[in-house]
């Protein structure tokens, strides 16, 4: 997953605890396609409440490889407003992003032109 969609599910992560149930549909969604184990299932499914099940599965999405994110959208079937706030949430992170990039650049730039200019002086 790349970071930027990890920031956002970090963002959002409260919001997602409160208005997503994963037991239903979202799980078996992500299990049919491969985003989640069996055994991820059963650890979720697992979880005394729906909220601990919600944040158990932001816990494990981040490392579930680059189509994570996106398959995590489609799940969200039965929940259209929580898919467009974070369909939201990565647009406004992408415009944010090269303003960030050309920041770190810059920075990079000022260092390795502070540590590869030398003075010589000969007599």
């Amino acid at each position: 997953m790349e970071a930027r969609d990890k920031q956002v599910l970090r963002s959002l992560r409260l919001e997602l605890g409160a208005e997503v149930l994963v037991e239903g549909l979202v799980l078996q969604y992500l299990y049919q396609e491969g985003i989640l184990t069996e055994n991820h299932v059963q650890e979720i499914n697992a979880q005394t409440t729906g909220l601990r099940k919600t944040m158990l599965l932001l816990d494990i999405l981040p490392s579930r490889g680059p189509k994570a994110f996106d398959t995590f959208l489609d799940s969200l079937q039965e929940f259209p407003w929580v898919r467009e706030k974070l369909k939201k949430a990565r647009k406004e992170a992408m415009t944010d992003l090269p303003a960030e990039q050309e920041q770190m650049i810059s920075d990079d730039s000022m260092r390795n032109l502070g540590s590869t200019t030398s003075i010589y002086v000969t007599d």
